[in-house]
Parts: C-alpha cells; sequence; structure tokens
C-alpha cells in the first residue's frame, strides 16, 4: 500500500513538473496589452525562451482570410451584375479571339479566382512575410552587436505585426459598409492614377506605406530594445532599414506586375 501510494505520488511529480517544463505557447491575453501598452508587455515577450508567435500569427490568418472573403464578395456581385469589362477593341476582334476572351473572363470570375488564389496569396504574405522580416532584421541587428537569439526574433516580430490586423478589420468594416473595394490604400492617392516611371514605382510603395505600418514600426523598436539592449539609434535605424527595404522590393514587384499587365497588342492594319 505505502509503495502504490508512492508510486502515485512519483507520477503526479514528473507530471507537474512536465507541465512546469511545457510552457503555454498560446497567449491571447497579450493581444490588447500589445497593442495598447506595447512596452511592458514586449519586455514579458522578450524574456520567453519558447516560441510564443502562434497566437498573433493565428488571428492574423483570420482577419486576412476574412478582408479576402469579403473583397471576393463584393468582385462576384459586381460581376454578376454589371458583366464583365470588354476592352476598347472588343468588335474588331476575330470571332475566336472573342470567344477566348469570354471564356477567360469567365475563368478569372469563378470563385478560384475570386477567393482561393487571393487567399493563397495573402497567407503567404502573412506567413512568408513573418519569416522574411524575422531573418532579415535578425542578421542586421547581429551585424550591430545585438545579442538576442532567433526565436525571440520571432517571437517579437509576430507579436508587432497584430497593427496589420487591425487594419484588416478597419478595411473589412469599410468594404462592408460601402459595398466596394478599396481604390487607394495607404498614401497612394496623392500620386495621380496615370503615372508612369519613377513615379509610378513611388505609388506603388505609398499604397504599401499607412499608419499601421508606422504602428509596426513603434513595436518592432520597443520589441528590440527589450530583447537585444542595443541602443535607441541602432534598435530604430536597424528597424527602419529592414522594413523599408523589404517594402521596396514589394513595391517593385507591384510596379513590374502592373506595368506587364498595362501593355497592350497593337491590332494590325491588315
Amino acid at each position: 500500500m505505502t509503495l502504490l501510494f508512492s508510486t502515485e505520488i512519483l507520477s503526479m511529480t514528473d507530471e507537474s513538473l512536465e507541465q512546469i517544463e511545457r510552457p503555454r505557447r498560446l497567449h491571447f491575453e497579450w493581444v490588447l496589452p500589445v497593442l495598447f501598452r506595447p512596452r511592458s508587455t514586449l519586455v514579458k515577450i522578450a524574456m520567453q525562451t519558447a516560441g510564443v508567435w502562434l497566437a498573433p500569427l493565428l488571428i492574423l490568418t483570420l482577419t486576412t482570410l476574412a478582408s479576402v472573403a469579403v473583397a471576393g464578395s463584393i468582385k462576384q456581385a459586381a460581376v454578376l451584375s454589371g458583366g464583365p469589362t470588354l476592352p476598347p477593341d472588343f468588335q474588331y476582334m476575330p470571332p475566336e479571339m472573342q470567344e477566348q476572351y469570354m471564356q477567360a473572363m469567365q475563368a478569372t470570375s469563378s470563385p478560384v479566382f475570386l477567393y482561393v488564389f487571393p487567399a493563397i496569396t495573402s497567407l503567404g504574405g502573412v506567413w512568408i512575410g513573418w519569416l522574411l522580416v524575422t531573418g532579415l532584421l535578425h542578421l542586421v541587428l547581429t551585424l550591430l552587436g545585438g545579442r538576442g537569439d532567433t526565436g525571440s526574433t520571432l517571437n517579437i516580430v509576430a507579436w508587432s505585426g497584430l497593427p496589420f490586423a487591425v487594419r484588416d478589420i478597419v478595411r473589412i468594416l469599410s468594404m462592408l459598409l460601402t459595398r466596394q473595394l478599396l481604390t487607394s490604400p495607404g498614401f497612394s492617392g496623392f500620386i495621380p492614377a496615370d503615372a508612369a516611371g519613377g513615379i509610378a514605382y513611388l505609388g506603388q510603395l505609398l499604397r504599401l506605406v499607412d499608419i499601421y505600418v508606422l504602428w509596426n514600426i513603434v513595436l518592432l523598436v520597443l520589441g528590440v530594445l527589450a530583447s537585444t539592449k542595443l541602443s535607441k539609434i541602432k534598435a530604430v535605424g536597424s528597424v527602419i532599414f529592414t522594413v523599408l527595404l523589404l517594402l521596396a522590393i514589394q513595391a517593385l514587384v507591384g510596379f513590374l506586375v502592373s506595368s506587364l499587365s498595362s501593355l497592350t497588342v497593337i491590332r494590325p492594319f491588315f
């Protein structure tokens, strides 16, 4: 009897120790404090030895998918109500080309193009973007003498991305109220829609810059200060360099895609 009781005590002790050794990875209670009391909360996150990045990424995943669903429903309603938009020289096309164009328009208005592909692209932006920011920021911090590890940077970057979830919610509410897509996100409204060359690239860059990006930069700086003990100048410089470099690359991709999509095929005169 004594041996059995001792065995149960040892078993309970082992289970308690196992629970202590396995820290909790989901911390939804940090969501609002990160947004509104970031300094002390990011210090707490920087002290974590385990990966606690899952909760903010799950929130970003949900808000991203919700934004894609609302935008897709608006596009689908526009297609059903107004029909496909025909090019100016549609009437001069041969019947075969007209039929191919209509088939292409029907394909691009299918649920795969309206929901699946945008969802995959947006989720890639969340998860791959998180890894890219983490990798580049950790490299810059290491070169500047930062003592933080990769796990800490993963946590800080993930939680600092919560302002983008707030942006998704604001955009969702705007689209639901107006039943219209956002045509000029960020500060792109300051650039003419028919701009070309360097001005067009600047417009693509300004599409990516808004108050939520600035909010994200502030959180990243606070997280870097808490996790690496770098000076304020180095922390601010490393974060701004990382964010601007990735935004510049993303804007370049958008500029090239926009330039290619605006090319027109000249119809021959014979």
